[in-house]
């Protein structure tokens, strides 16, 4: 089968612009030594989804690749020989994968092909782009990469029974052995068995000086990346003419290899998205190839320079209201604790709101939540997302709804926001401004938001893959607009997985390398069924090792918590329940599944049942354990559903009175009622 794939283009904040090709594209490999070649930086997906960057293991003593195939004898020998070192050299920190660019193996196949890959991580290069450039040719050549250096420091066989001519000491142990003990190896070229991988492109790399800046290149840069790299865009620089771009050229391959750009950090394999901003296949090809050939100027226009591209304050037009958040003074350093503010709406009759946008936010806003609250506080102080109206993150666009899809804000009361700001290293005054769009005529439906989290998450010092689960169950059918996964800075890849009343389980989205920077909402093309009774899980990937280049502090055990140096695990939905309108509200839907938000987020084995010793890390939930034998009702240790709900009611009950079991003061809220409406958003 041959692969169907997007990627998408272009990075901001990249440590620095990768090199042009150390092996040119149009070498016969198999003339040419690759020791010693430099090795650019790539990121791609393995047989789970989760993503491997190469220089995010730049303190790993070696990284190890291998080519490989499926249906290959010489590839399944290869994969066999490498979990028997990944088994002894991963503990001395030493990275190892296989990496698949044969164009007759797509994903769907690698994944079912998972039970035959003996543990080891198989790369995708369903694009070619890696595998071309590192100068593979077939199956079981085994690559040393030095992170010291980033260049191949070896390059042979795994062993040497599958080398072509076996050399005494060819082999990836003997290379490793070395390498750990900080030493090149003796023996560092050496033939290998193995079948023919096709590049198809290798053959047509002379072609690539052909490819047309004005026709071919321009036009895809100003479809994909001018909206943002303009002047007074959030890119680091402004794509205005071609000698820019080709002056950028290294860094924007790097881009399209470690898929940074655009912020749509989606993998392509799964999910249809209306808002979806990558790039076909032919498209990604199309820069890179140009970039690899140089960036030639060639003849015909520059259509970046001829238009200039001027970004609008509000992208959807004016806003029908605008409200200016209070100024705050972030200070340079320090902890800052999550500041409410609220302004008198003025509205005098309610209205549905259609959309919300965001505009002025400065660097230092980790996340903005909008909402309303039913009072015109004097202190100007308040805040509540039980009506939610939104929320920004860092690179987020405007809150959309579904067509005649709306949220009620009631007349009176106040447009109230909650302000996290994270200190960046300077003082900055934040000014966001949020643009209201309301419907012209009432809509006939609602919108709903909800979210799967997780209190309970525990994150051990030190761990470089940690994984954490919760889940959330539909009470009703619903179709879900949008989602929007949302952790911090150890969070290394999240996932949402559906599974349907008969079993069955979709993924819907797959980050394969989660990037703090870009807060982003999904949406569903077309919006996606779902049956009462369905459970939408989320997987969250930690990485608190110092590894990780984004951790504040690996020696803690981290737990949930409102700062950057804390974690979260929310995935948001915003969603409609199918039988619900204006006229005929299904609160009692909200309320179950209000009750599955909170139980879900403790039934870590997701297997219906919450035990005592899944209750931890939240006190506003400790009291529970102390009602589980009172509503235990067939007394297996363990909270079901039914149960937990009676646990929860009693526990509500029975707060403040002599006897009850007490919970410890939480950081914002009053207790579990208030962290319910703030963990779903809801939208009365």
């Amino acid at each position: 089968m041959k692969r169907l794939h997007k990627i998408g283009l272009f990075a901001l904040g990249i440590a620095g612009a990768a090199s042009v090709l150390a092996l040119s594209a149009t070498a016969a490999p198999e003339s040419v030594k690759l020791v010693g070649t430099r090795v650019d930086n790539f990121m791609l997906p393995d047989q789970t989804g989760m993503g491997y960057e190469l220089f995010y293991y730049k303190k790993a003593p070696a990284v190890v690749i291998v080519s490989a195939t499926l249906g290959d004898d010489v590839s399944a020998e290869s994969l066999s020989e490498i979990a028997a070192l990944k088994a002894e050299y991963e503990a001395k920190g030493v990275l190892f994968v296989a990496l698949n660019s044969s164009l007759d193996d797509d994903r769907d196949e690698i994944i079912a092909a998972s039970d035959k890959l003996a543990g080891v991580p198989m790369l995708d290069d369903g694009l070619q782009l890696v595998g071309r450039a590192l100068g593979v040719t077939k199956t079981g050549e085994a690559f040393i990469v030095d992170p010291k250096t980033w260049r191949i420091a070896y390059h042979g066989p795994v062993s040497e029974a599958l080398a072509e001519k076996p050399v005494a000491g060819g082999n990836l142990r003997a290379a490793l052995d070395a390498m750990v003990a900080g030493k090149a190896p003796s023996v560092t070229e050496v033939a290998v068995k193995g079948k023919a991988i096709s590049f198809p492109d290798r053959a047509k790399a002379p072609e690539w000086k052909n490819i047309s800046y004005a026709n071919d290149v321009a036009p895809i840069l100003q479809a994909k990346c001018v909206a943002c790299h303009t002047e007074g865009g959030m890119g680091p620089f402004a794509m205005s003419n071609y000698q820019i771009v080709k002056t950028m050229a290294p860094m924007i391959r790097e881009s399209l290899r470690t898929k940074r750009m655009p912020p749509f950090h989606s993998d392509a394999h799964w999910g249809n998205w209306s808002n979806d901003m990558l790039l076909t296949n032919d498209q990604i090809k199309t820069v890179v190839n140009w970039v690899e050939a140089g960036a030639p100027r060639g003849e015909g226009s520059d259509p970046l320079a001829e238009k200039k591209y001027v970004p609008p304050e509000w992208p959807l037009g004016q806003p029908d209201v605008i409200i200016e958040i209070p100024a705050f003074d972030v200070p340079e350093s320090g902890y800052i604790d999550y500041q409410e503010r609220s302004v008198d709406s003025k509205l005098t009759e309610g209205k549905w709101l259609k959309a919300t946008a965001w505009a002025g936010s400065s660097p230092a806003v980790h996340h903005a939540l909008a909402g309303w609250i039913p009072e015109v506080r004097a202190d100007g102080l308040g805040f509540s997302w039980n009506t939610s109206l939104g929320g920004y993150g860092p690179g987020g666009e405007a809150n959309l709804t579904p067509d005649d899809t709306g949220i009620y804000i009631p007349p009176g009361g106040s447009y109230a926001y909650q302000m996290h700001y994270t200190s960046n290293g300077k003082k900055i005054t934040d000014r966001t401004k949020v643009g209201y769009y309301f419907y012209k005529e009432p809509p006939t439906k609602m919108l709903r938001q909800t979210s799967i989290t997780d209190f309970s998450l525990e994150i051990p010092a030190g761990k470089a893959r940690h994984h954490e689960t919760a889940y959330v169950i539909f009470p009703g059918d619903a179709e879900i607009f949008g989602t929007q996964p949302h952790c911090h800075s150890r969070c290394y890849s999240t996932k949402l997985t559906i599974r349907y009343p008969d079993g069955r389980e979709e993924i819907l989205l797959n980050q394969p390398r989660y990037d703090f920077g870009w807060q982003r909402e999904y949406h569903f093309e077309p919006m996606l069924q779902v049956p009462a009774g369905s459970m939408m899980i989320a997987d969250y990937v930690f990485d608190n090792s110092d590894a990780n280049p984004a951790n504040p502090d690996s020696k803690h055990t981290v737990t949930f918590g409102e700062q950057t140096s804390e974690e979260m695990l929310f995935t948001f939905m915003r969603f409609r329940f199918k039988d619900e309108t204006v006229d005929h509200r299904r609160d009692d839907l909200m309320k179950d599944l209000q009750t599955s938000v909170v139980f879900g987020a403790f039934d870590d084995d997701r297997n219906g049942e919450v035990t005592a010793v899944e209750l931890r890390n939240d006190p506003r939930f400790a009291p529970l354990k102390g009602y589980i034998g009172v509503v235990d009702a067939n007394k297996n240790g363990s909270l079901d559903m039914k149960e937990w709900t009676n646990a929860m009611n009693i526990m509500q009950q029975m707060r403040g009175r002599p006897g009850a079991p007490a919970a410890a003061a939480p950081k914002k809220d009053a207790g579990a009622d208030a962290m319910v409406g703030q963990a779903t958003g809801q939208s009365q």
